[in-house]
């Protein structure tokens, strides 16, 4: 028997009409439903100039769930590294370790990089991907180019704002080498002296590494032995390629002697396909203005969303994550989540979910959170102290 452990990533959206504040208590509240529903995991995002998207500041975020949740794992996904240093990203999720310990997830992200290169397409099962589909027929569609984002002025902009005049980040393998000498206490300079973290050093902090292809950030978690976090809801086209990147360049740690993955999806759930599809109209609108370059909107009500002006180029532009993004009832996202799991060979799957209302999108995760434990994917959370173990010790899926 598989047990798959589910996890939410949440951008704290803010739904049009209303506010940050509002986003963040809705935040909260969700934290405490995930719990109760068996999520494993509860991860903020990191996005800036956003005005439809609350989540600046994963550290402080986790701090306020952290207060608001008793034993479901809090995480970052992702830090965005390219910005940051390896000790303040250590010494803010120590503060946060001391008074909540064993419950914090570092994820990492590498960021303000150049777009990676064309490669092959991912093999899955010693076969390409052949007509957009995986061997097990999950969807994989054509490759997106981000480059015309990196090159724009409002990237430029944030980069400004985000980094010190003439500063360039840290090379991101030595940045994470250093984040883990840091926790572990090991820290030298090259004129050798030494630097300890506190809080932060010796503490039950597990770190991870996120990434959208088979590039650096695979290679960097799979060198060091870490956890992995490969991005379908970003990058559905190259999430193969990531799993497969990472997978051949791990190498065991004392913390793992095999690789872990972790897997992302957009999913809209309801009681029926209409209601959800209803539900979901808002995306589209939604996912084109980041590629567009403008920052992402307000969430619009799907009223609001099918009075908006919809061309070809739109289309195209969100096409990819349109429709890959999982819409049904329970039974047709649990298909598709099974799917992603067997194609990717994902260990945890990461699930991402965004309505205008926040009592639809509550909804959404308690009836896949129930459907994936009717499957016997989920642990059963009747043995409470069962359960705070199994966070204690990192949750993660496991073949019995």
């Amino acid at each position: 028997m598989v047990t798959t452990p589910l996890a939410v990533l949440d951008l704290v959206p803010i739904s049009s009409g209303s506010t940050a504040a509002a986003a963040l208590r809705n935040s909260t509240d969700l934290a405490r439903r995930a719990e109760v529903f068996g999520y494993t995991r509860y991860w903020f995002a990191e996005h800036h100039l956003n005005p439809g998207v609350a989540g600046t500041s994963p550290a402080v975020l986790l701090a306020l769930t952290a207060a608001a949740t008793s034993s479901i794992r809090l995480g970052s996904g992702a830090l965005q590294m390219g910005h940051r240093t390896a000790l303040s990203a250590v010494e803010e999720f120590g503060l946060i370790d001391a008074l909540h310990p064993g419950r914090l997830d570092l994820g990492l992200g590498r960021s303000g990089g150049k777009p990676p290169g064309d490669r092959q397409p991912a093999l899955v099962g010693g076969e390409a991907v052949v007509d957009g589909r995986s061997t097990n027929g999950l969807r994989i569609p054509p490759r997106f180019s981000f480059g015309h984002l990196l090159d724009s002025p409002r990237f430029a902009m944030q980069r400004r704002l985000l980094m010190p005049p003439q500063s360039q980040p840290q090379n991101y393998a030595e940045q994470v080498a250093d984040v883990l000498a840091l926790l572990a206490g090991t820290y030298r300079s090259v004129e050798g002296e030494q630097a300890h973290a506190v809080p932060g050093e010796g503490g039950r902090i597990q770190v991870w590494i996120l990434g959208s292809s088979g590039g650096e950030s695979a290679e960097v978690a799979g060198a060091n032995g870490l956890r992995f976090a490969a991005n379908y809801h970003v990058s559905p086209a190259t999430v193969l390629e990531a799993t497969a990147g990472y997978r051949a360049a791990f190498r065991p740690s004392p913390e793992l002697d095999r690789p872990y993955v972790s897997v992302s999806a957009d999913v809209v759930v309801a009681e029926t396909e209409t209601a959800a599809r209803e539900l979901a109209a808002g995306y589209g609108p939604w996912v084109r203005s980041i590629r567009t370059g403008e920052g992402a909107i307000a969430f619009p009500t799907p009223a609001q969303a099918r009075a908006l002006a919809w061309t070809d180029a739109d289309r195209a532009l969100v096409a990819d994550r349109v429709e890959t993004q999982f819409v049904g009832t329970a039974a047709q996202v649990a298909d598709q989540l099974e799917l992603l799991r067997d194609a990717a060979g994902a260990d945890e799957l990461i699930l991402t979910t965004i309505t205008h209302d926040h009592a639809d999108r509550v909804r959404s995760y308690e009836l896949i959170a129930k459907e994936w434990r009717r499957r016997g994917f989920l642990p059963s959370p009747t043995d409470e102290e069962a359960r705070d173990g199994a966070h204690e010790h990192g949750g993660g899926g496991r073949r019995l």
